[in-house]
């Protein structure tokens, strides 16, 4: 079984994970949604409510599964039995970015690192600019799933 992991803290998800996720699940049999916890971090919305918005869009998907995580990605792939890490990227600072940590991930296991660029439309979008909109009282639906709504 080609079992795949799409890691992030998804503060919320967005249109552009939407689409990676939607466009990734025919590549693989399984693809694991895991929502990333970082002590460390303050987020938006708490953790039960940013599982509850992914499973919401993606409830007709059987080939879709979210978990929740804590520590390096490589040892929940080991955990799980995923092989292979599932990325998006918007823009060349992403693939920058994306491309040492999948280097690194290589090099502490035999974990694959598959990329998959957003879609046109949706590459400009973030969660960091989602927040932004969300806390300055814009109209933000636009960016979002529909399951997505506060």
């Amino acid at each position: 079984m080609k079992r795949a992991i799409f890691p992030g803290s998804f503060d919320p998800i967005t249109l552009g994970h939407y689409d990676i996720i939607h466009r990734g699940v025919t590549l693989f049999d399984e693809l694991v949604i895991a929502i990333g916890v970082n002590s460390d971090k303050k987020y938006m919305f708490p953790l039960e409510k940013r599982k509850q918005f992914i499973e919401e869009a993606f409830k007709d998907e059987p080939k879709i599964k979210v978990v929740t995580y804590e520590g390096l990605t490589v040892n929940f792939c080991k955990e799980i039995d995923a092989q292979f890490i599932l990325r998006g990227l918007r823009n060349p600072a992403d693939f920058e970015f994306e491309k040492a940590i999948a280097h690194t991930n290589r090099k502490l296991s035999e974990i694959e690192t598959v990329f998959l660029l957003t879609s046109s439309g949706k590459s400009y979008i973030s969660s960091s600019i989602v927040r932004d909109v969300i806390r300055n009282n814009g109209d933000y639906t636009g960016l979002v799933p529909n399951s997505v709504r506060i």
